[in-house]
C-alpha cells in the first residue's frame, strides 16, 4: 500500500523542484538569477569570494562557513566538492586571485575542521592541490605545496584507508629537479619540491594504513632528489649533527633546506627500512661518480650517521662494507672513496656499534687490502693475467692501501679490549708465512715480493690496531697464539718488517704512555726530568714475564746482530727494553735485563756474526744508554757511580760509543774498531759486586747470558721459497726415528732432578748452549762429516743395544755367589729370591 503524500501547497512544491533542478546545474549561468534558492553551504561559499579578487577573502563571511561546518560537519564533503569545482573553473579561465582565496579557505577550513566526515573533504583538498602542481606556472606549484605542507603538518582523527601520495612523491621530485630558465623562480620550485617530500614523510611515515613511504619505489624518487639540491650547495659544509640554528639566508638555501629534511627522513627511519634509504644513496653516489671525490661522499655519511638512530649504525656500516665487495674490481680511486667514507661512519659510530660480525668487518677489509696488492703487482683486474681495459696506476692502489690500514685501525678504536684482542689474532693468523700459504707463490700474488708487501700491510694494520690499546693483563693481551708468531716475524730479513714488530710490541706493553718519552735513544744524566708513571708489577705480569721474558730477551738479542738494522731499530729497541723495565719489571727481570745489556756489549766486542762498525758502535750506545736508564731505575749508589764513570770515559776517549755519537746525520765512527779493554766497558763482576751488596741475585748476575735458540730461528734470513721448503723438510727430520742421533736425550738422575728444583740457571744455560752448537752443527756442517758423524753414532748405539740385550737375556747374578760348569766356565746359580741373603738397609 503506496505510502500517503503529505501535504504540500503546489507553489512550495515548485519551489523545491527549481532547487533540486538548480543544485545540478551548478556553473552553467542559471545559478546567478536564482541565488536564493541554492543551498546554504552553496550561498556561504559564494560570499566569501569578493567582487574584486585583489580584496582577498572577504574574512566575516568565512567566519560563518567555519561555523557552518563546524555546525554540520555532514556539509564538509561537499563543501570541499563545490570548492574543488570553483577552483577548477577559476585555473581554467586564469583567474589566479580567486584560486587563491579557494585555496586560503580550504587551509583554513582544513585547520578547523577534525570530524569523523574530514577523509571525503580531503580528498576533495588533495584533488585541488594536484589540479594545482600539475598547472604550468610556477606560482600555482608553489601555492599548491605550501598548501600541502599545511595539510601534511595536521594530524586527523580518523584513518583513511584508500588515500595515495604516489602523485605527490612523484611531482615533488620533479620539482627538485627543475631547470627553470629564471634562477630565482628555479630556486622557489625545487624549494617547494623539497618541502613537498618533507610533507609527504610527515603525512605517511606513523601512519600504518599508507603506502609503506619506505618502499624502494618511494625511495629511489625521495632520495636522489635530495641528494640533487646537497650537491647543488656542496659548497655549505655541514656544521653540526643537527643544526637547529640557521640564519634567513641559509634557510632560503635549498642545500640547507635539504638538509634538514634528509635528516628527518632518517631520523624516522626504523631498523628495517636502514637499508631501503642508504641503498639509494650508494647508486646516486655510483651513477654520477661521486666517490671519487669523497668530500661529498663523506658528507652524505656524515648526515646518515649522525642522524639515524645509533643502535642502527652497523646496518649502514655492512651496507657500506657489501657495496664495496661489489666494486672490487672498479678503480682504486672508487675504492679508496669507499674506504674514506667508511673511515669517517667508524669514527662517528658508537663504541660496539660494528655489530655482530665484528671479524667479517676486518675480513672484508683484509680482503680489498690483499686484492690492491695483487692488482698493483700484477697490473690487472683480472686474476688470469689478461690485460685489463682499465690502466691501474700504482700509486692509486698505494693510497687504497693506506686508506684501509687507517680504516683498520678507526673500526678496532670503537671496539672494547675483548674484541680488539680477537681482531689482533684474526689478523696475525691472515699473515703469510713463507712455506706455509703456498698459494702465495703463485703468478697472481707475485711470488715472494707479494708475499712480503701483504706482510707488511698486515702487520701495519695491526700497528694501527694497537694503538691505544689498554689491558691489565698481558697474559690475555699477549697470549702464545699472537706472542710466538709474532716474535717469529722479528727474525725476518726485511727491516721493515722486524720494525713493525717491535713498534706493535711496544703499542702493547705500554700501558701509561711511556712511549713519546724514550722516542730517542740518549744518555739522560737525571730521570726524574721525564715524570715516568711507573706502577708496582702486578701478579699477572709476574706470570707473564715468567713464561714469556726469555723470549723477550732472545729476540731483541737476535735483533741486535742483524746487519740490516738502522737507527730507528736500535731506538725502537731502546724504548723497548725501557717499556719492560717499567711496565713488567720485577727484581729477577732487573737482573736478566742488565746480563741481556751485558751480553749485547760482548756481541759488540767479539763481533762473532762480522757486524759493521757501525752496527757494533750502535750496540756499545744501546747497552750504554740502557744501562745508565735501569741503574737510576734500581737506584744502588755504587752501580750509577760505576755506570757514570764508564760513560764519562767514553765522552773523553770513544765518543763512537754513545748514542750522541752515533745515532745522528754523519756519525764520526773509526775505520775498524779494534777490541775495546779497560774503563770504557762495562764490567760484569763489578756490577754483580755492587748489586749483591743491595740483596740482588749474585748468582745470576755472575753467569753471562747467552740467548737459547730454537725453531723460530729458522724463520730468519728467508730469501727465497726454496730455503723454507728445505728447512721444513729438516723439521720434519727432527720427528723422524733419527732425532735421538741430532738431539741426544737427557740422562735423568739425581743431579737433573736437584737441578730441576733449585732452577739451576747456568746448567739451563749450558744445556742451551750445547744444543746449539749441536743445531749449528748440523746447519752449517759438510755433508761428509754429518754422514761420517751420524755413522760413528749409529756404531754406538748399536753396542749399548747389544749391551741391554745382553742384561736383559742373562739372568741376574746371585747374592750366594757362582758355580763353576762342568766346562770350567763359571756359571751363575739360579736362587729363590725367599732364600737371597739381603743387607740390612735394604729390609723394609
Amino acid at each position: 500500500m503506496p505510502l500517503p503524500v503529505p501535504d504540500v501547497p503546489a507553489s512550495r512544491r515548485l519551489a523545491l523542484d527549481c532547487r533540486t533542478l538548480l543544485d545540478h546545474r551548478v556553473g552553467r549561468g542559471v545559478c546567478g538569477c536564482c541565488g536564493a534558492l541554492r543551498p546554504r553551504y552553496k550561498r556561504l561559499v559564494d560570499n566569501i569570494f569578493p567582487e574584486d579578487p585583489e580584496d582577498g577573502l572577504v574574512k566575516a563571511n568565512m567566519e560563518k562557513l567555519t561555523f557552518y561546518a563546524l555546525s554540520a560537519p555532514e556539509k564538509l564533503d561537499r563543501i570541499g566538492a563545490y570548492l574543488s569545482e570553483r577552483l577548477s573553473r577559476d585555473v581554467a579561465r586564469h583567474r589566479y586571485g580567486y584560486v587563491c582565496i579557494a585555496m586560503e579557505a580550504l587551509d583554513q577550513l582544513l585547520m578547523a575542521c577534525h570530524c569523523q566526515s574530514i577523509n571525503l573533504f580531503v580528498e576533495s583538498f588533495l584533488k585541488m592541490v594536484r589540479k594545482l602542481l600539475e598547472a604550468d606556472k610556477p606560482n600555482l606549484q608553489i601555492l599548491g605545496t605550501n598548501s600541502f605542507v599545511k595539510f601534511a603538518n595536521i594530524e586527523e582523527d580518523t584513518p583513511s584507508y584508500h588515500r595515495s601520495y604516489d602523485f605527490f612523491v612523484s611531482r615533488f621530485s620533479e620539482m627538485c629537479h627543475s631547470s627553470y630558465e629564471d634562477p630565482d623562480i628555479r630556486t622557489k620550485i625545487r624549494m617547494a619540491g623539497i618541502n613537498g617530500l618533507q610533507g609527504v614523510v610527515r603525512k605517511t611515515v606513523n601512519d600504518d594504513l599508507q603506502s609503506n613511504i619506505w618502499d624502494p619505489q618511494h625511495m629511489d624518487k625521495i632520495v636522489p632528489s635530495l641528494l640533487f639540491n646537497l650537491q647543488c650547495g656542496e659548497g655549505t659544509e655541514s656544521r653540526s649533527p643537527s643544526p637547529l640554528q640557521a640564519s634567513e639566508k641559509e634557510k632560503e638555501s635549498p642545500a640547507e633546506l635539504t638538509e634538514r629534511c634528509f635528516r628527518e627522513l632518517l631520523g624516522r627511519a626504523a631498523y628495517g627500512n636502514i637499508k631501503n634509504a642508504v641503498t639509494p644513496v650508494l647508486m646516486h653516489l655510483d651513477n654520477h661518480s661521486l666517490w671519487e671525490g669523497k668530500t661529498f661522499a663523506v658528507r652524505c655519511f656524515k648526515i646518515i650517521m649522525y642522524s639515524i638512530q645509533s643502535q642502527h649504525s652497523h646496518l649502514v656500516i655492512q651496507q657500506l662494507l657489501g657495496h664495496l665487495d661489489s666494486n672490487s674490481k672498479n678503480s682504486a680511486t672508487v675504492r679508496a672513496g669507499i674506504v674514506e667514507v667508511l673511515l669517517e661512519a667508524a669514527a662517528i659510530a658508537s663504541s660496539g656499534s660494528v655489530g655482530p660480525t665484528v671479524l667479517e668487518v676486518f675480513n672484508t677489509l683484509l680482503r680489498q687490502l690483499r686484492l690492491s696488492v695483487d692488482y698493483e703487482l700484477t697490473g690487472s683486474y683480472d686474476a688470469s693475467g689478461n690485460i685489463g681495459t682499465k690502466i691501474i696506476k700504482t700509486h692509486e692502489e698505494r693510497q687504497l692501501q693506506e686508506a684501509v690500514i687507517r680504516t683498520i685501525g678507526s673500526f678496532a678504536n670503537t671496539l672494547p679490549t675483548y674484541q680488539r684482542s680477537e681482531v689482533m689474532l684474526f689478523i696475525m693468523g691472515k699473515i703469510p708465512v713463507p712455506g706455509v700459504h703456498p698459494a702465495l707463490t703463485n703468478a697472481g700474488s707475485g711470488g715472494n715480493e707479494g708475499t712480503r708487501m701483504i706482510q707488511i700491510m698486515l702487520l701495519k694494520s695491526l700497528v694501527q690496531v694497537t694503538t691505544g690499546f689498554q689491558t691489565t693483563n698481558m697474559l690475555t693481551a699477549l697470549p702464545n697464539s699472537f706472542l710466538e708468531p709474532l716474535l717469529s716475524f722479528s727474525l725476518m730479513e726485511d727491516p721493515e718488517v722486524r720494525l713493525l714488530v717491535l713498534t706493535i710490541l711496544l703499542r702493547v706493553i705500554d700501558r701509561h704512555d711511556n712511549t713519546p718519552k724514550f722516542s730517542r735513544i740518549s744518555i739522560i744524566s737525571d730521570i726524574s726530568v721525564l715524570k715516568l708513571k711507573v706502577d708496582k708489577c702486578s701478579r699477572q705480569d709476574n706470570l707473564f714475564m715468567k713464561k714469556h721474558a726469555q723470549q723477550l730477551y732472545r729476540h731483541i738479542y737476535l735483533a741486535c746482530k742483524e746487519q740490516s738494522s738502522g737507527p730507528q731499530h736500535f731506538e725502537t729497541l731502546y724504548t723497548l727494553l725501557a717499556l719492560i723495565s717499567m711496565e713488567l719489571a720485577n727484581e729477577e727481570v732487573v737482573v736478566d735485563l742488565i746480563r741481556l745489556a751485558l751480553a749485547l756489549q760482548d756481541l759488540a766486542q767479539t763481533n762473532e756474526e762480522s757486524l759493521s762498525v757501525y752496527n757494533r758502535c750502535a750496540v756499545h750506545a744501546l747497552s750504554a744508554a740502557y744501562l745508565n736508564l735501569i741503574c737510576q731505575l734500581t737506584t744502588v749508589p755504587t752501580f750509577c757511580q760505576h755506570v757514570h764513570e764508564v760513560i764519562e770515559m767514553r765522552q773523553k776517549e770513544v765518543p763512537f760509543l754513545l748514542p750522541e755519537g752515533v745515532f745522528r746525520e754523519n756519525p764520526k765512527l773509526p775505520a775498524t774498531l779494534d777490541k775495546l779493554e779497560g774503563d770504557v766497558l762495562f764490567q760484569q763482576s763489578k756490577i754483580t759486586e755492587v748489586l749483591g751488596g743491595s740483596g740482588y741475585n749474585t748468582d745470576r748476575l755472575a753467569t753471562p747470558y747467552i740467548p737459547q735458540f730454537t725453531d723460530e730461528d729458522r724463520l730468519s734470513k728467508r730469501k727465497s721459497i726454496g730455503e723454507t721448503v728445505s728447512l721444513q723438510v729438516e723439521m720434519e727430520s727432527r720427528n723422524s726415528p733419527e732425532k735421538e742421533e741430532r738431539t741426544p736425550a737427557e740422562e735423568i738422575t739425581f743431579e737433573t732432578l736437584k737441578n730441576a728444583i733449585v732452577d739451576s740457571v747456568g746448567m739451563e744455560e749450558q744445556e742451551r748452549e750445547r744444543r746449539r752448537q749441536v743445531v749449528e752443527k748440523f746447519q752449517k756442517a759438510p755433508f761428509e762429516e754429518i754422514a761420517a758423524h751420524c755413522g760413528a753414532r749409529a756404531t754406538l748405539l748399536q753396542s749399548k743395544l747389544n749391551q741391554i740385550f745382553e742384561i736383559t737375556i742373562r739372568p741376574p747374578p746371585s747374592p750366594s755367589g757362582t758355580i763353576s760348569s762342568g766346562y770350567g766356565q763359571t756359571q751363575s746359580r739360579s736362587v729363590p729370591v725367599y732364600e737371597m741373603k739381603f743387607p740390612d738397609l735394604c729390609v723394609y
